[in-house]
């Protein structure tokens, strides 16, 4: 970004400060999001929208039901218990798996 550009800019927010259009504002105060490594734009969108529509990934979703599996597991008291726990883990880390490198390919350019 070249200097005047960046003076022009600091410019306007002091004066939005100044005549007080950047209070109130929601998210005052707080960090800034952190923007994820997406450099495709629609890809950028299309997360935002789905992150705003509570919509969650394949991925997150095996994440947390194999969270609860290998606590299901750790409670066991059976061997066979355990060990339909330990088939439910074995799948669901199949599946987390692949859900995360069809995300990768995905994401590749």
């Amino acid at each position: 970004m070249s200097r005047s550009f960046r003076q022009l800019t600091e410019q306007q927010i002091q004066k939005a400060l100044a005549e007080g259009q950047l209070s109130d504002l929601s998210g005052e105060g707080k960090p800034l999001p952190r923007r994820s490594g997406v450099t495709d734009m629609a890809t950028e969108v299309a997360t935002r929208i789905m992150a705003e529509a509570g919509a969650l990934p394949e991925e997150f979703k095996l994440k947390k039901a194999l969270e609860a599996a290998r606590a299901t597991h750790a409670a066991a008291v059976t061997e066979d218990e355990r060990r339909l726990a330990m088939a439910l883990i074995a799948d669901l880390e199949l599946r987390y798996n692949i859900a995360r490198e069809a995300r990768r390919k995905f994401m590749q350019p």
